[in-house]
């Protein structure tokens, strides 16, 4: 298993990821997400688009946090969170995640929510939004809809979850 090293995007890393996204889903919505979103200024944060690469700088993982807000107070979204096909597995998409998690834990950020597997996002300390009165505005799985709280010294804001508009909901 390589060593990932973790890091910010670039400018020059947009291609790379488009790359992993479009590797990662079957279609190419996600990625079109991901343009969307580094083009909305209310939406992104720079410094929370996270590339995870092997140690001679082979891009392999990504994971994004973009701003979103539970009834009117700022929370993140992680979403997508990608990893080449051949790179699955190998730790590339988790230390993405964790690189994304810290950073939004330096710049003071209080909530993180992610929609996704059960099994798989409990590991960085997601549990279910529900838990702290949060919600999607769609019907989803209690389990499915995670928040993590990053700063126990803060509330956690309450109510229905607003994404940007680059998440079509």
């Amino acid at each position: 298993m390589p060593a990932w090293i973790t890091r910010s995007e670039t400018a020059e890393d947009v291609p790379a990821i488009r790359e992993i996204v479009l590797a990662a889903f079957p279609t190419a919505e996600e990625a079109r997400i991901v343009d969307a979103l580094r083009a909305d200024p209310e939406a992104w944060i720079d410094g929370l688009s996270m590339i995870s690469t092997t140690p001679d700088g082979t891009p392999a993982g990504y994971a994004l946090l973009t701003r979103c807000h539970v009834d009117g107070e700022a929370a993140l979204a992680l979403a997508p969170c990608a990893v080449l096909p051949s790179f699955q597995r190998t730790g590339a998409g988790s230390a993405a995640i964790r690189a994304g998690l810290d950073a939004a834990r330096a710049m003071g950020e209080n909530l993180v929510l992610v929609l996704g597997h059960a099994g798989y996002y409990p590991r960085f300390g997601f549990v279910p939004a529900s838990r702290f009165g949060v919600r999607a505005p769609f019907e989803v799985p209690d389990e499915a809809m995670m928040a993590l709280p990053l700063d126990d010294a803060r509330p956690v804001p309450t109510g229905t979850i607003h994404y940007p508009a680059a998440f079509g909901v």
